[in-house]
């Protein structure tokens, strides 16, 4: 059944993929499984794009779909979920960067595992990072990007907290389809993450030492 919600989902069949999604859920299949078919669907929708089977209007209508699944989801993990909030985590997609899919997946299970999360948006320029770490003394940042000029643009970012005398205040992971530890490397980021639970397992670290 996950595998056919993914491609439903991937397939942009919105009325399809919330019954499903919620059929699922009424027969006691685990909310974190139907999150997983989530991300599968997607990776698949990112490289359709990539291909040019898919444009902008469809990465924005599938982050739509993806928002109404969670809304369904969402209260069943956090009816099984008690939790204080363990800390504060500053998400956002970089300058020059306007997808938000990868980043909302992240944001969702921060939030269900307990953090309290930030969330910057799309396109935000350095000083609003810098500018997020004063006011909130949030002690970790993700930043997203899935285009490759997002690297950049984290670099940037991550100088632009450097030279604000923040960069040892935060640990800094980021994530997008092609993050490798090379990109890592050349961003001067702490960590990278290709997936929704590395981020989670990355600010538990970061928060609970």
């Amino acid at each position: 059944m996950i595998k056919s919600f993914a491609k439903t989902l991937s397939d942009l069949k919105e009325k399809e993929a919330l019954e499903m999604a919620q059929e699922m859920l009424e027969s006691g299949k685990d909310p974190l499984e139907i999150l997983n078919g989530c991300r599968t669907a997607m990776d698949e929708v990112g490289k359709k794009f990539e291909k040019g089977e898919y444009f902008i209007p469809d990465l924005i209508f599938s982050g739509e779909i993806l928002k109404e699944i969670s809304a369904i989801v969402k209260p069943k993990m956090v009816e099984e979920t008690e939790f204080e909030k363990i800390g504060k985590v500053i998400i956002g997609t970089v300058e020059d960067d306007i997808h938000d899919i990868g980043k909302n997946i992240v944001t969702f299970m921060l939030d269900i595992n307990g953090f309290e999360v930030i969330d910057l948006g799309i396109d935000v320029p350095p000083e609003k990072f810098v500018d997020a770490i004063k006011e909130t003394n949030a002690k970790v940042v993700g930043m997203c990007g899935l285009l490759t000029l997002a690297y950049d643009s984290m670099k940037k970012t991550i100088e632009a907290i450097d030279a604000s005398g923040l960069r040892d205040q935060v640990k800094i992971i980021i994530g997008g389809s092609q993050v490798n530890e090379e990109i890592k490397n050349y961003t001067g980021a702490d960590a990278y993450g290709s997936d929704a639970m590395l981020a989670v397992s990355f600010a538990k670290e970061v928060l609970q030492s």
